[in-house]
């Protein structure tokens, strides 16, 4: 049987370090590339992402947020591709010759309109714009062959909101999780770390991640420290730092994976009071150390932790200060270590990337729109 030519759409991929987004692309094209049913082929838009990419063919087109983006079909037509998957959902699909599956991350900017920092000036108004109502998802999504997404919790959303007649598929999240020997050394540990009084909180600082919360809880725990991990602006500094001047704060602008990976093996727990989420990748990476969760009770975050994690209320920060104080507890700690490790291991980019693979190999049997 000949192999189905899978583009995949990489152009989402940071230079330098992975965001949540990039991190699934190089996960999952990673795993996509040991398929035998595949021949893989990533579209990329700056040779400098090769670099957080694995060795695969490649092609260059033009970027995401570049004006040619509704006509960018005209340029992966010429490789003639048996299927297009793209991580996000606003690929353009004018013209284009090939089945295609667009990814719905998460539905967060609906109720949480405020762009990412990054974007360029008018696609921020374009994403404002996009987010006021309903129908430009539905109607992008509809015009794929099928709508990929990476959590129950969010395929449940698509569904509830009618945004598509085409099939979902699910090929969740993950994290590269260290070895059993590392988990197992936690365990080990868990006397020194339930006293360790160090808690650690790893994403951005918009408002819908309610750091404010965390912040608030560390100053009801004489002696616990908050490491804040993710690169902030000074205003976000200020603002955090002022809502109560008894916590104890360190900022650290951005860690490399290996500073990342220790402080995950030396902390107390991973906290995150976001009040809306499409997944929670550091619930996993945090967990694959055995290291226990304390986070906001939504429902992808059931999904995630499951019985390993503790939840409490988005906002009430004196009830993340106790789950928090509940750690102290060295056998309860322990368990809590346990039991995570075990909860990260049904995360895997190759169970994703079969659930892709799959996908792909059953689009060249629909008629492409054209």
């Amino acid at each position: 049987m000949s192999r189905v030519k899978l583009a995949f759409d990489c152009r989402y991929t940071r230079i330098g370090r992975h965001d949540g987004i990039s991190r699934y692309t190089a996960g999952v094209v990673t795993e996509l590339a040991k398929r035998p049913e595949l021949e893989v082929t990533m579209l990329i838009s700056d040779e400098r992402q090769l670099a957080m990419l694995p060795e695969l063919p490649w092609v260059t087109i033009s970027g995401p947020t570049s004006v040619r983006e509704p006509l960018v079909a005209l340029q992966v037509n010429r490789l003639h591709p048996d299927a297009v998957i793209t991580p996000m959902q606003t690929m353009g699909t004018l013209g284009r010759r090939y089945p295609l599956a667009l990814t719905v991350h998460d539905l967060i900017y609906y109720s949480n309109p405020e762009p990412p920092r990054d974007l360029p000036g008018f696609v921020r108004v374009l994403w404002r714009l996009y987010h006021k109502a309903w129908w430009p998802q539905r109607m992008l999504l509809n015009g794929a062959d099928a709508v990929v997404t990476v959590s129950e919790t969010t395929r449940a959303l698509i569904d509830a909101h009618h945004l598509t007649k085409r099939p979902v598929v699910v090929a969740r999240n993950a994290a590269d999780l260290p070895g059993p020997d590392e988990a197992s050394a936690a365990a080990a540990a868990a006397e020194t770390r339930s006293q360790a009084r160090s808690v650690l909180y790893m994403g951005s600082f918009m408002p819908y991640k309610n750091v404010e919360t965390l912040v608030r809880a560390v100053g009801e725990l004489p002696g616990y420290t908050l490491h804040l991990l993710s690169k902030a602006s000074e205003g976000d500094k200020a603002r955090l730092s002022a809502v109560d001047p008894d916590a104890r704060l360190v900022f650290h602008d951005g860690v490399s994976d290996e500073e990342y990976h220790r402080l995950l093996q030396e902390a107390t727990a991973l906290v995150t009071a976001s009040l809306d989420e499409g997944f929670g990748i550091p619930l996993v990476e945090s967990m694959g150390y055995g290291t226990p969760v304390v986070v906001s009770d939504i429902a992808v975050f059931r999904e995630i932790g499951g019985e390993a994690a503790l939840f409490a209320p988005a906002t009430d920060a004196a009830a993340f200060a106790r789950s928090i104080r509940s750690l102290e507890d060295a056998e309860e700690w322990r368990r809590r270590s346990l039991a995570s490790r075990r909860q990260a291991e049904g995360f895997s980019w190759a169970e994703s990337a079969r659930a892709l693979a799959e996908l792909a190999t059953g689009l060249p049997g629909r008629s492409a729109r054209r």
